[in-house]
């Protein structure tokens, strides 16, 4: 099983640090965020993250590539941690697939079509949502083998004022209220049109019949192909799950607001980092 991280991008809600940096690449604390969503994928266990890019950012590739001389130079000064997190960086099975134009979510995964292959289920998993505790894929799986190997999305209850940023579902809960059975979904509604408040979360475990359909899927919302029509095509054919995830569960880096929000709340979790955060907010 694989994973596509779409991360073809412009980044323009971060310039002008986004101008030569990717936004997928700035740093959650000590690593790039980009490098979270790979990690959380293998945790998963999947057997390669395929990043869906283009030519204007090869700092993804160079970060996941090895770099022997700065690992030498490193181990060579007694810096081995360092070191030791250089090669881990760039051991980790990436591989890069371009999107030579940005023509929207639904063609950036079907541009991984050929590396993903077209019998097994994968996972789409968006470049500026972060899981840490790495829990929320796995669950997916065990819901779509609970469902006939169906597809999975995660949703996170939002408020009704934010709901047009995000693709959003109608669903019935099923389980208990922990999986909504999903009867349609909606791509950036006006917040007085949004059928809930349970905003697709950014991460998807798809069928392969998704990469069949988004071959046929036409512009929508924006002008752009939207891994959201496509998904409303498959409701025809196949059931669609939902998973709802914790607040707490998950971290937004999509706008200056969220990201900084996020590296505040990582630090707060992490022992070394959290009195100085704690200090400089009280310094305030």
């Amino acid at each position: 099983m694989k994973a596509v991280i779409p991360a073809a991008g412009l980044g323009t809600r971060f310039l002008p640090a986004t101008k030569a940096q990717p936004k997928e690449m700035l740093p959650v604390l000590e690593r790039p965020a980009l490098q979270y969503v790979v990690e959380e994928a293998l945790a998963a266990g999947v057997s390669e993250v395929i990043v869906v890019s283009n030519d204007d950012k090869p700092s993804i590739r160079e970060h996941f590539s090895p770099n022997v001389p700065l690992f030498e130079m490193l181990s060579n000064k007694g810096k081995t941690s360092f070191a030791d997190a250089v090669a881990h960086a760039g051991g980790l099975p990436v591989s890069i697939v371009p999107q030579p134009e940005p023509l929207g979510l639904g063609h950036a995964v079907h541009c991984a079509a050929d590396a993903v292959g077209a019998d097994e289920p994968f996972f789409v998993l968006l470049g500026d949502v972060l899981v840490p505790d790495n829990g929320v894929l796995v669950r997916m799986k065990e819901v779509s083998e609970s469902h006939g190997g169906a597809s999975v999305i995660a949703v996170l209850r939002v408020p009704r004022e934010e709901v047009s940023r995000f693709g959003v579902i109608d669903g019935e809960p099923v389980a208990g209220g922990a999986v909504w059975r999903v009867r349609s979904l909606v791509e950036k509604p006006p917040c007085d049109e949004a059928p809930s408040e349970l905003a697709v979360f950014g991460r998807y475990l798809l069928t392969p019949r998704v990469m069949e359909l988004l071959v046929t899927t036409a512009p929508g919302a924006g002008g752009e192909i939207q891994l959201t029509d496509a998904l409303l095509a498959l409701l025809s054919e196949e059931e669609l799950y939902a998973i709802e995830v914790a607040p707490d569960e998950g971290y937004d880096t999509g706008t200056l607001e969220a990201w900084l929000d996020t590296n505040i709340r990582l630090a707060l979790r992490d022992p070394a980092l959290a009195p100085v955060v704690r200090a400089a907010v009280g310094a305030r």
